[in-house]
């Protein structure tokens, strides 16, 4: 079960980086990079990346797993939620797959 997991994990963070600057990202990569770099304090950025505007991609980048989990089953690998290190942010990336392991959306939640 853990190689699944790791293959659902890369393949999330994946498709959240292919679809920054997207039509189909727009409301998911592209908005949670654009509000938080807008939103959160200069120092973050300085600290964590060395610049007060690092680039987008490197923000997506260092986006951690939060969770995995399923509304089906306990195994749990249903739904990939990945955020910003360091607990400054309720918004999550929130990658889903279908039960053959198939990336079914890319979703913002908060």
């Amino acid at each position: 079960m853990s190689d699944e997991i790791e293959r659902r994990k890369i393949s999330a963070l994946e498709a959240i980086k292919k679809s920054y600057g997207t039509e189909e990202g727009e409301y998911n990569s592209t908005l949670f990079v654009s509000h938080h770099l807008e939103e959160l304090d200069a120092e973050y950025w300085q600290k964590n990346f060395g610049t007060m505007s690092p680039d987008p991609i490197k923000v997506l980048d260092y986006l951690q797993l939060k969770s995995h989990w399923s509304e089906e089953d306990d195994v749990g690998i249903d739904i990939f939620d990945f955020t910003l290190p360091g607990d400054v942010t309720d918004s999550v990336l929130s990658v889903n797959f279908d039960e053959d392991g198939n990336i079914t959306s890319v979703d913002m939640e908060s």
